[in-house]
């Protein structure tokens, strides 16, 4: 069998070579290569895969079409719309992500973000730097806060039982309810209302696409906090730099953007007032690379057992 890793897994070449061996011993044939979003090599260098492997560089329904034998995609990521997933119902091809591998590094990081923005760390930063003082700029404590969950999937769980271990009373949104004893679930528009910080754990479909639009944003509480760590055209940018800066939020941390990074110079977050932004960081962890890479090799020794998890398709 041929398969290609189309993109970097993030750990070390002894870690891959744990992995990669084996299947060489077994008699596959394995190409790896860097990343490149060019649909001429990418045809060239999938053309005869029985296999794909990649993390989050989209793969087009042009690309997955001139696939002659491909078989099964292995994403090294949780979400998956930036695989065409109709082109490859359509050829037959089975799908596995890597659900799981990075819940307790995004949550980490929104809980991070959430503190640094309640006591004011950049700016505190800046003033120490500069022989200044904490004058006006004094935080908040996060104990007592409610925090409104939007999705609470693996990893918004794990972001609520964070957040509650902190002392916070947790308000959840979800289509599918658990039953969690700290978690109160309600309507969208209530969570909105009540939240004195609000954190994305939704994915991106159809459904949810835009979904925090002006009117939306509009909605939270007046002096909210606001942290995306799920995917960026679920919120709309514009909209929510303009609620930064007329004063109607009081911050917010941005992980995941319309595109991923580089940023164009004028993307209005960028510029909005207390938007802590990192460039799509928070599934990277050395510990969530390294458990990445045991989920997708064990997503393809499974499927070529005829056992197939992480089933996507």
């Amino acid at each position: 069998m041929k398969i290609v890793l189309l993109e970097s897994l993030a750990v070390s070449d002894s870690v891959m070579e744990q992995y990669l061996q084996p299947l060489r011993d077994a008699g596959h044939r394995v190409e790896t290569y860097e990343r490149t979003m060019e649909s001429r090599i990418l045809k060239e260098r999938t053309r005869d895969a029985d296999v794909i492997i990649l993390a989050n560089m989209p793969l087009s329904g042009e690309v997955i079409d001139s696939c002659e034998k491909l078989k099964f995609i292995d994403v090294a990521f949780t979400g998956v719309d930036h695989i065409a997933l109709d082109h490859a119902k359509e050829k037959g091809v089975a799908v596995s992500n890597a659900s799981g591998y990075s819940n307790n590094s995004v949550a980490e990081l929104v809980l991070g973000m959430t503190l640094s923005l309640l006591r004011n760390v950049r700016q505190v930063e800046e003033r120490c730097r500069t022989g200044k003082t904490k004058d006006g700029l004094v935080g908040m404590e996060l104990k007592g806060k409610t925090v409104g969950i939007i999705g609470t999937g693996a990893i918004g769980f794990c972001v609520a039982e964070l957040f509650h271990g902190m002392g916070c009373s947790v308000i959840a949104y979800d289509v599918c309810e658990k039953p969690v004893p700290y978690i109160t679930y309600m309507g969208l528009e209530e969570v909105l209302r009540q939240a004195d910080i609000v954190t994305l754990h939704c994915p991106l479909t159809e459904e949810t696409k835009g979904m925090f639009h002006a009117e939306r944003i509009a909605m939270l509480k007046q002096g909210a906090y606001f942290i995306n760590a799920a995917r960026g055209p679920v919120v709309d940018s514009q909209a929510l730099a303009q609620a930064l800066n007329e004063g109607r939020l009081a911050g917010a941390g941005i992980d995941v953007f319309e595109m991923e990074p580089p940023l164009p110079e004028d993307h209005p977050l960028l510029h909005a007032k207390n938007c802590l932004v990192t460039p799509h960081i928070a599934f990277a962890s050395k510990e969530s690379m390294i458990l990445r890479a045991e989920i997708v090799f064990r997503n393809l020794w499974e499927w070529m057992k005829g056992n197939q998890i992480n089933k996507v398709l």
